[in-house]
């Protein structure tokens, strides 16, 4: 999953979680036909693609990061696989910008009060950072302390005014998470002569953690880091627009090179062409690690779903599609890609997109994209309440509770609803921290990451729960079988779909840019 932060709504969550273990199994015809597939798609069969994958990664240093052997490696077995079950594989290649740290970053107090800060815990090291030694005073930037009730209620730094008369030039610009990009902000501050940025986040609750961003390529000329709200409130030492009187010292090593990459698009033989199910999962990793949950879990899901699905000889009404994304890492460049690639009519055929990415955290939580925006105020296009719903009554019928995660643009969803494609997906967590109510809702233990092991060397085949995949999996399936043979609600008639296309231009014309706030 892309380095961002997750918030979750958890007075919205305990609400629908409490719902969905309070009612009774409302079984329905769409759950009795997905049951021959979901009996077939287990944790057994995904397992065993994980444990490949693991091999993989092991095999060639310990990644699959995008351009890298072990990406390829990926890609080869995936793709092998798929033209085996009877899928027709396209493998589309990109360029991107592969950014890296070349040496740990460091992050120190130095006046008034003497403080090394921890890497991975106090501070990140934003991707395309530059690179920079400096020690300077903070200066803060616009701040909103204490933040505003709703999430992106800071406006910090994303304009050039903020940064007037704050005397920023041969400082380091302090500011909060909120309504731009960080690229924005970051830029802005370089534009206005800061040595160095910092990103804190918001600070309303599901905002509280440590900030991981990306800044897109390329490089910047400067270090810029992300702090949790805790550490950027406390720096900010009162201040919310000026010198803070707090000096600091940003150190990073960073580069990035353009290097080869591809997409892996697997599509069905039968059904109708003109209304594609689309279904999802990078199979990318970071470079620090494996990535055996992030996100070879989703990766695995879909393919043994894929598989099955040829193996009991299901003939779809609609056309089904695979895809598995490169450089998903480095700001979902591939689903990216492949979206802007399509023309108008190749778009309008896209019936709808389901996302997974992290399916197996350990730790686990059941969250749906919050389709309707009834949780966050972030709705996908129209349709995509109908997918959320037909994952709140799979899990109803499975009596298991279930919360909201919001389309907030980290993952590979963005690039589809960007340009109106109903989307929706599953979410197990990632290093937001579970809570109490939570624990209450999905078991396991509060107070720790839903993945400890998120975006490190540890997100091995050790680090994925197989009952969370047992669960997931069989959600994958049930939602990949009932849009296979039901759009209704999702779909708008074929004349609507045209004349919209006709209307809007292709995707190209119509994508942004993939990279959260």
């Amino acid at each position: 999953m892309i380095k961002k932060f997750l918030g979750l709504a958890i007075a919205t969550l305990v609400f629908c979680g409490l719902m969905a273990t309070g009612a009774t199994s409302a079984k329905n015809d769409a759950y009795d036909d997905s049951a021959e597939l979901r009996e077939a798609v287990d944790s057994k069969g995904v397992m065993k693609r994980l444990r490949k994958l693991d091999k993989i990664a092991t095999e060639n240093g310990g990644t699959r990061a995008s351009g890298t052997p072990g990406y390829d490696a990926s890609a080869d077995y995936v793709a092998k696989k798929m033209e085996k079950a009877g899928y027709d594989v396209e493998r589309q290649e990109f360029q991107f910008d592969l950014f890296s740290e070349d040496s740990p970053s460091e992050f120190s107090q130095v006046t008034p009060t003497a403080t090394d800060y921890v890497d991975g815990q106090d501070f990140d090291t934003m991707e395309f950072s530059g690179s920079g030694d400096v020690t300077a005073e903070l200066v803060a930037i616009d701040l909103v302390i204490p933040p505003g009730a709703e999430a992106s209620s800071s406006s910090s730094g994303c304009e050039a005014g903020d940064f007037t008369g704050t005397g920023v030039t041969g400082k380091i610009a302090l500011m909060q998470r909120g309504t731009c990009d960080f690229a924005v902000k970051a830029d802005n501050a370089i534009a206005a002569g800061a040595v160095g940025a910092i990103v804190f986040n918001e600070g309303q609750e599901g905002r509280e953690d440590l900030l991981l961003g990306t800044l897109a390529a390329p490089v910047r000329s400067v270090p810029v880091f992300g702090l949790p709200f805790a550490l950027g409130e406390e720096l900010a030492d009162g201040e919310t627009s000026g010198p803070t009187g707090v000096t600091v010292r940003m150190f990073a090593e960073t580069s990035s090179e353009n290097v080869a990459t591809e997409n892996v698009i697997a599509t069905g033989t039968t059904g109708d062409e003109n209304n594609i199910v689309m279904s999802g999962a990078h199979l990318d990793s970071v470079g620090e690690g494996p990535g055996i949950n992030d996100n070879g879990s989703g990766s695995a899901g879909i393919l043994e779903t894929a598989i099955r699905i040829s193996k009991l000889g299901i003939e779809p009404e609609n056309r089904l599609r695979f895809a598995w994304w490169g450089a998903e890492e480095s700001g979902l460049v591939g689903s990216t890609e492949y979206v802007a690639q399509l023309d108008e009519y190749e778009g309008a055929a896209i019936a709808l997109y389901l996302n997974f990415d992290m399916i197996g955290s350990p730790n686990f939580g059941r969250f749906i994209y919050d389709g309707n925006g009834s949780a966050f105020g972030l709705e996908g296009p129209d349709g995509s309440d109908t997918i959320e719903r037909v994952f709140q009554r799979f899990f109803s019928a499975e009596d298991l509770a279930t919360g909201p995660s919001a389309f907030d643009g980290r993952s590979d969803y963005k690039p589809f609803i960007d340009v109106g494609i109903p989307s929706g997906g599953l979410f197990t967590g990632a290093e937001g921290v579970k809570t109490e109510a939570e624990a209450a809702l999905y078991g396991g233990t509060a107070g720790e990451a839903f993945d400890p092991c998120y975006h490190a060397d540890c997100d091995d085949i050790s680090n994925v729960s197989k009952r969370s995949l047992d669960q997931m999996t069989d959600a994958v399936a049930h939602s990949v079988h009932t849009f296979a043979f039901d759009l209704k609600f999702v779909r708008e008639t074929e004349a609507e779909r045209m004349a919209r296309a006709e209307t809007q231009g292709s995707p190209r014309d119509r994508a942004g840019d993939a990279y959260v706030r």
